[in-house]
């Protein structure tokens, strides 16, 4: 079921990513722990889409139809970027910092000690390193059926 959610969302999740200049890896290990590919997905403390955005931050990017794929993924992907910046290419505190945000990040100077925190970078992480060697195995595959045909 994830599989098949993950592919509805992948041509569009590979063009922003693009653009963002992102992995499209690491956006679908992020999509895959916010929301399960579940559009309507809505968090308890109310982070709303595909990639959890709290109605605050997307309306300060300017969005507001969160619910809306397109419109989740745009603001979720400029606004990850926006903290990779912030976090000079760290991807690992732009996680903490997506999920905690960014000023518990700085007040802590680094992952901040909430186990929701610390375990959803590993979580993404662990995600991010299965789609990578994935990714290379299918790759690898691929250029062995090249080479022996």
């Amino acid at each position: 079921m994830l599989k098949q959610r993950a592919k509805h969302y992948q041509l569009r999740i590979e063009r922003l990513a693009s653009t963002y200049h992102l992995d499209p890896l690491l956006i679908r290990a992020i999509i895959t722990v916010e929301s399960c590919y579940d559009p309507h997905a809505t968090s308890t403390v109310g982070a709303r889409g595909l990639m959890q955005l709290m109605p605050a931050t997307a309306a300060q990017l300017g969005y507001r139809h969160l619910y809306k794929p397109s419109d989740n993924l745009q603001a979720g992907m400029q606004y990850f970027s926006s903290l990779l910046v912030q976090f000079s290419n760290n991807v690992k505190l732009a996680l903490a910092a997506y999920n905690a945000g960014p000023k518990a990040v700085i007040r802590y100077g680094g992952i901040p000690p909430f186990s929701e925190t610390q375990s959803y970078v590993i979580k993404v992480m662990k995600r991010y390193r299965t789609l990578l060697d994935e990714t290379m195995e299918r790759n690898g595959n691929d250029l062995a059926s090249q080479i022996t045909h």
